[in-house]
């Protein structure tokens, strides 16, 4: 309880981003389907108990690179982001930040042909702040824990930490998103594995549809197997960007975040 206090009353601004706000579903209410005993069961029937996660292809809707599904959770998210009072002024200085680092990123992107909503994979991992760490030393803007950073290249020693250069981070981080999608077939279970690890969720894919490559829609068929932080992963994804697309529908004023859309 402490911990979930400590997290209320940060900023989100410095050491905590991610983990910070992934706990807040600890407090808020998230939509989810208790139908079922067995866990296989119950995440094959995930989709159907919230009605709204459907095929990818007919999802990629104007101004989206990523399939923008419909699901309870992402609704969840978009209502935690844009009403709760100490959430929403964090998101506004994520929203700020955005404009620092948004052309690089997606100049990155554009070279290796990757969708350009993969920058808000960045702003929930860190809230566009370079230096963040969280309790898990991960570090920088994409959060490297220090054995994946140095696997894709980076040096992280006492005294060079390049996690904490955002155009290195930003090259690391494409290529392991990259070898991500390969492996899984979808972007959405690659920023899944991004966040838990390709390990675990290989094994889940297998053990549910039988093989590790899937679909978009399979990350909520998958979903009730992950980890909590995990679960509202890619739905924090999706509503970041839905907010981020359109902020003044959201009640972020344009006039109040140096951003354009």
């Amino acid at each position: 309880m402490n911990r979930i206090k400590s997290i209320l009353k940060s900023r989100l601004t410095g050491n905590v981003a991610i983990a910070g706000v992934a706990a807040l579903a600890v407090i808020y209410t998230i939509p989810h389907s208790t139908s079922g005993s067995n866990p296989v069961e119950l995440a094959l029937s995930r989709v159907s108990a919230t009605g709204s996660a459907t095929a990818a292809a007919d999802n990629f809707q104007p101004g989206w690179d990523l399939a923008n599904l419909d699901h309870a959770r992402v609704d969840s998210w978009v209502k935690i982001f844009s009403t709760n009072p100490k959430v929403r002024s964090n998101f506004a200085v994520w929203l700020d930040r955005k404009p620092t680092y948004e052309p690089m990123i997606s100049a990155k992107l554009t070279e290796r042909d990757m969708p350009q909503d993969l920058i808000y994979l960045a702003m929930i991992e860190s809230g566009f702040n370079p230096k963040a760490k969280s309790p898990a030393a991960a570090g920088g803007l994409w959060q490297f824990i220090s054995e994946t950073g140095k696997r894709y290249g980076l040096t992280v020693t006492k005294r060079v930490d390049e996690r904490n250069q955002p155009a290195k981070a930003t090259d690391a981080a494409l290529s392991y998103l990259s070898d991500l999608h390969d492996r899984f077939g979808s972007w959405y279970l690659a920023a899944a594995a991004y966040n838990t690890g390709e390990n675990r969720v290989g094994r889940i894919m297998r053990q549910v549809t039988g093989s590790e490559k899937g679909t978009d829609a399979d990350y909520y068929r998958i979903s009730t197997l992950l980890p909590k932080e995990t679960q509202n992963y890619v739905p924090m994804m999706i509503a970041a960007a839905r907010i981020s697309k359109d902020p003044v529908r959201y009640g972020f004023p344009v006039d109040d975040i140096s951003m354009t859309e």
